[in-house]
């Protein structure tokens, strides 16, 4: 079993970073891939952004790319969605997860999810 503990939200302005974080206990293998996931009101859950627990490699969604940056410290089992230039639409409630197979961008593929965070964006 994964738990997964998110933290960091928060209600920014528009242009504004905030940082989450998400620290993991359990069993959290090597080869797992740690995702984010945002969900808005009204809107079906999308892929944010993924990275690698091993090797750190990470992926984004084209609406957030260049704007969010994953990272993991392996020592801590936490690993981190840097978000700057914020928007409005941003705004969501943002969960991660773990999995271990399957497409990454895919919410059923994941095994372990988080209770979320809400990010709120003013404009």
């Amino acid at each position: 079993q994964v738990q997964l503990v998110e933290s960091g939200g928060g209600l920014v302005q528009a242009g504004d970073s905030l940082r989450l974080s998400c620290a993991a206990s359990g069993r959290v293998f090597s080869s797992y891939i740690m995702g984010w996931f945002r969900q808005a009101p009204g809107k079906r859950r999308e892929f944010v952004a993924a990275i690698n627990w091993s090797g750190g490699s990470t992926y984004y969604a084209d609406s957030v790319k260049g704007r969010f940056t994953s990272s993991r410290d392996v020592a801590k089992n936490t690993v981190y969605l840097q978000m700057n230039s914020l928007k409005a639409e941003d705004t969501a409630v943002y969960s991660c997860a773990a999995k271990r197979f399957g497409e990454l961008t895919t919410e059923r593929n994941y095994d372990y999810w988080g209770q979320g965070t809400q990010v709120t964006v003013s404009s």
